[in-house]
């Protein structure tokens, strides 16, 4: 790994340390099923004072809606609901604002390669609308491809649809890092979407 790759990481680790936080704080606060008015204002307080030194999309987008929902002073039922569900979302579950912000945050290739089954090696990543890991290894052998772990000799990574915006720190997280070395060392790898892979079958 070359300085400018070990630089790099160096500065990502302190966006790397506030999602972890975030995620902390989001588990804590969803825990009981309950979101208090003063939890939405301790949030907002972390938001705030992350937000300075941030450039992590996420920290900003839930930034804004955390001060709509304070805007009146007064947090409804409805609010309660909603920031639970987006907090129960970020926390594991596909959520719609991990699906916002995922094209700014997946390291995928742009712009994105023709797609080749023949001979070409496939590696899969993440949780799939297309189906169990299974079915999308099949979908590549039955066009010649083949499929395995991530070497060298992979032509394709493949990145499932349901990777929310904080894949760093997620057990696939480390094969896409890993994928980005190797792209950056110049093997001939592209990291894909699940979205782009499927409309090249």
């Amino acid at each position: 790994m070359d300085n400018e790759l070990w630089n790099r990481y160096g500065r990502e680790r302190i966006s790397d340390r506030q999602i972890d936080e975030l995620i902390g704080l989001a588990k804590g606060i969803a825990a009981d099923g309950q979101i208090q008015p003063a939890e939405v204002e301790f949030l907002q307080s972390w938001l705030a004072a992350n937000l300075a030194v941030s450039d992590q999309p996420l920290i900003g987008t839930l930034y804004q809606r955390v001060n709509a929902i304070l805007a009146d002073g007064i947090v409804d039922e409805d609010e309660k609901a909603e920031l639970l569900d987006t907090l129960l979302k970020f926390t594991g579950q596909p959520s719609e604002l991990g699906e916002a912000l995922k094209a700014t945050t997946l390291p995928l290739c742009a712009p994105a390669p023709t797609i080749t089954f023949p001979a070409a090696l496939f590696c899969f990543t993440g949780n799939f609308a297309f189906g169990k890991r299974r079915d999308c290894e099949a979908a590549v052998t039955e066009r010649g491809g083949a499929t395995g772990s991530l070497t060298r000799e992979t032509r394709y990574l493949v990145i499932g649809t349901y990777v929310t915006d904080s894949w760093k720190h997620s057990n696939h997280g480390l094969k896409i890092l890993k994928a980005v070395d190797m792209r950056a060392q110049r093997v001939p790898i592209s990291i894909v979407s699940e979205d782009h892979w499927a409309q090249s079958l």
